[in-house]
């Protein structure tokens, strides 16, 4: 492919090169770096005048860092007279403040898409957003890819029998929902009630699980307490194997030592964010979000419909 180059951020070099290497396109040199006083400098080490441009950057962990970088990046490439600025962000930060629930609070992701869409990006190329609302706070085209037939995929390969989709709260039903589609397979709902930000307690269970693999699907694991504890109601409730599954593993706090404890005997995990080694435990699976985000950088550029990614069957034969 002519006139397009990948620029890697500093927040997840390993999916990048995973992604060159899928697109025989090399990473373009760039320099990033924090002063003494923590500002970022950042300087692209090659023309990029009129070529299409991907920036490859997640926001998982050290968000507002990666997020000021970003932006920088961004104005590097507009001042160079880039031809269109495309950003891969798999994990888009403050996703979860999405609207207001109390009296003066802000709307913090209209914000994030303010700042991006003015810092001059042409494209945003998303996945498994906390809100699907958040799509119409920004007034670029953005394409929003889902992780779960991914899963399905790997779930259908390892040929488990008796599943039940596990949606661990009410607001993911929808994604519950979609997962049982692709596996042929009933769906339960934990009805949970949180009481203060990271903390939530259990209701009940919706559904049947006894004697099940339930497959428990969220798109995001933070501390890992909610999942953990829907984890554990499962297996109260007769669930014969429980595997968790999500699109972004944040893994913050003890959130490994819990998924390690909980009743969970498999978790299988999207690198949507980097997961360091220390962060890794036994029954810990990780799938690669690169050859999809490849398939999607190869169709923007040639201006190819995006639709069959979009589809599980489609998008089951192309990955």
């Amino acid at each position: 492919m002519n006139g397009i180059q990948l620029i890697a951020g500093s927040s997840h070099p390993v999916l990048a090169q995973k992604i060159s290497k899928k697109l025989k396109i090399p990473l373009t040199p760039i320099v990033i770096k924090n002063f003494a006083n923590g500002e970022i400098y950042v300087r692209v080490e090659k023309k990029v005048r009129g070529d299409d441009i991907f920036i490859i950057q997640t926001m998982g962990g050290g968000v507002n860092d990666t997020l000021m970088e970003t932006l920088i990046m961004v104005d590097a490439l507009k001042r160079s007279s880039a031809g269109r600025i495309n950003l891969i962000c798999p994990q888009l930060c403050y996703s979860r403040q999405d609207r207001r629930t109390r009296s003066h609070e802000p709307i913090t992701s209209k914000l994030v898409a303010n700042l991006l869409t003015k810092a001059g990006i042409d494209r945003l190329i998303t996945v498994d957003l906390h809100a699907e609302q958040i799509q119409g706070f920004y007034d670029i085209p953005l394409d929003h890819l889902f992780g779960y037939p991914l899963i399905a995929k790997m779930i259908l390969k390892e040929k488990y029998k008796d599943i039940v989709v596990v949606s661990p709260d009410i607001g993911g039903v929808k994604r519950a929902n979609k997962l049982a589609d692709l596996l042929g397979a009933p769906i339960a709902i934990i009805d949970k009630i949180r009481k203060e930000h990271n903390k939530c307690e259990v209701a009940h269970l919706v559904g049947d699980v006894k004697g099940k693999t339930a497959i428990l699907i969220d798109d995001i694991i933070d501390t890992g307490g909610s999942i953990c504890g829907a984890a554990d109601t499962v297996k109260q409730f007769g669930a014969k194997e429980i595997i968790i599954c999500a699109t972004h593993a944040l893994l913050n706090g003890e959130a490994s030592k819990n998924l390690e404890k909980c009743s969970a005997t498999k978790v299988m995990l999207l690198d949507s964010v980097p997961i360091p080694k220390e962060k890794r435990i036994k029954k810990m699976e990780i799938i690669s979000l690169a050859i999809l985000l490849s398939k999607i950088i190869s169709r923007v550029h040639n201006e190819e419909s995006l639709g069959e990614l979009f589809k599980w069957e489609e998008q089951h034969k192309l990955l």
